[in-house]
């Protein structure tokens, strides 16, 4: 099988090349950082004996992501996508400027929406896997952006499950609290952080699910569950 894994360079990108990879899977893999990449092409292959590819791709870039858009071959040999990727600025707040905001939106919503709808213009089987957050559950005054668009991407990801339910497509879709990467070293968090090997594993092993909507850390579902129940006027000032 041939998995394109798009945000591939580092964290729980990372993790999935590698467990995906340990079970004779080629990979293409994709970020902005191209000599991350090539280390881990180059890893992957003396461990595991399997191809792999790399493509340098931008989130963030209109005209990047058409050329990705125009390469017929690429989509035609991919059998599943994963996009464990989410662009955070730490001034994410209501007056952030247009520029940024709409950095954000291509890179956590937009592209992403762009290249599984040309994915689904070639296929009619295969497995599509998306990464949310939980901030996406309640608006706040920080990561304003991020959380929005995250939401969105969790409605589409819901749409493309009803659109492609008598197709052999599968969605799974993971709502994520805090995870042990570099986005969160050094932040003081009263919750603790999932680990990304141990996502990578569920992901995988839940690769051939026709539908799932996964928390990770579960516990999170609970909290989530919480905050849609209670008024949002006691919320306001909640913090996630």
């Amino acid at each position: 099988m041939n998995y394109l894994i798009v945000g591939a360079s580092s964290g729980l990108g990372r993790e999935l090349c590698y467990t995906f990879a340990k079970n004779n899977n080629n990979l293409i893999i994709c970020s902005r950082d191209l000599r991350d990449l090539t280390a881990i092409k180059s890893d992957i292959e003396k461990k595991f004996k399997v191809k792999v590819e790399t493509i340098e791709i931008d989130l963030t870039s209109k005209e990047n992501i058409k050329k990705i858009l125009v390469n017929k071959k690429l989509f035609k040999k991919t059998d599943g996508i994963l996009f464990p990727v989410g662009l955070m600025f730490e001034k994410d707040k209501i007056n952030l400027d247009v520029e940024k905001i709409n950095k954000l939106i291509q890179a956590n919503f937009s592209s992403i929406a762009h290249i599984i709808s040309t994915f689904l213009s070639y296929k009619k089987k295969g497995l599509i896997v998306g990464f949310g957050s939980v901030s996406g559950y309640l608006g706040r005054e920080l990561n304003t952006y991020y959380a929005a668009s995250k939401r969105a991407l969790e409605s589409y990801f819901e749409s493309i499950g009803f659109a492609n339910k008598k197709n052999d497509i599968k969605i799974q879709f993971y709502t994520l609290g805090y995870l042990d990467t570099n986005l969160s070293f050094g932040k003081k968090l009263i919750l603790p952080k999932g680990s990304p090997h141990t996502l990578s594993k569920i992901v995988y092993k839940n690769r051939n699910q026709k539908l799932k909507k996964y928390f990770f850390p579960k516990w999170w579902s609970l909290i989530v569950f919480l905050l849609k129940i209670l008024p949002y006027s006691l919320l306001v000032n909640f913090s996630i």
